[in-house]
C-alpha cells in the first residue's frame, strides 16, 4: 500500500469522527482547545486501536483465507463506505454538549468500527501495521479537532457532505485494491 493509499484510507475512515466532531461543535457555547483535544484523542486514539486489533484478528485467520482476502478486502471496504453513504442521508444527530467519558467512549467506538473492519483487510494485505495506524490515529486527531472548530464557526451544513465524501472514498479502496489483485491495475 502506497502512501497515498494510505492517506486516502486514512481521510475516508476520519470522516465519521470527522462529521461528529462537525456535530459536537454545534453542541458547544464556548469552544476552547480542551474540547478539540479531547476530540481529537478520543477518535484518533480509536481510530489507531481498531485497526490494529482488526490486524491481530486478521493475521490469526490469514492462513485460512489468503486465496479470497481480495474479495474480503473489497466487500468490507465496500459495505463500510456504503454505509456511511447511506448515514449521510439521514437526519443529523441529536447534540450534546457534554465530553465526558460516558458520552465520548461509544462515539469514538461508533466511529472507529470501520476501522477495525480496515485492520483486518491489512492483515491479508501484509501493510506495515505501526506506521500505518499510527497515520490513521494522528489523521483523525487533526481532522477531529478541526471538525469541531467547523462545526462551531459554520454549523451542520458539512456533516453529511463529510459523510458520503467518506463513503465514497472506502468504496474506490475497496474497488482499488479488487482491481490491483485482478491485474487490471499496476
Amino acid at each position: 500500500m502506497s502512501l497515498m493509499d494510505l492517506f486516502i484510507l486514512a481521510v475516508g475512515l476520519s470522516m465519521d469522527a470527522f462529521a461528529v466532531s462537525v456535530c459536537k461543535g454545534l453542541s458547544v457555547r464556548q469552544l476552547t482547545w480542551k474540547h478539540a483535544c479531547t476530540v481529537g484523542v478520543y477518535f484518533g486514539g480509536f481510530q489507531f486501536l481498531m485497526p490494529l486489533v482488526g490486524f491481530f484478528l486478521g493475521v490469526q485467520f490469514q492462513r485460512y483465507i489468503v486465496s479470497i482476502d481480495h474479495w474480503i478486502a473489497f466487500v468490507l471496504l465496500v459495505l463500510i463506505g456504503a454505509n456511511m453513504v447511506r448515514e449521510s442521508r439521514d437526519d443529523a444527530e441529536v447534540l450534546n454538549d457534554s465530553f465526558s467519558f460516558l458520552t465520548m467512549l461509544p462515539l469514538a467506538v461508533a466511529t472507529s468500527i470501520d476501522a477495525l473492519a480496515v485492520g483486518v483487510t491489512f492483515a491479508f494485505l501484509q501493510v506495515s501495521i505501526l506506521p500505518a495506524v499510527l497515520f490513521i490515529g494522528c489523521t483523525t486527531f487533526c481532522l477531529s479537532a478541526v471538525g469541531i472548530k467547523i462545526g462551531h464557526a459554520f454549523g451542520s451544513r458539512y456533516r453529511a457532505r463529510a459523510e458520503l465524501a467518506g463513503g465514497i472514498v472506502l468504496i474506490l479502496m475497496g474497488c482499488k485494491i479488487l482491481l490491483e489483485h485482478l491485474g487490471f491495475l499496476g
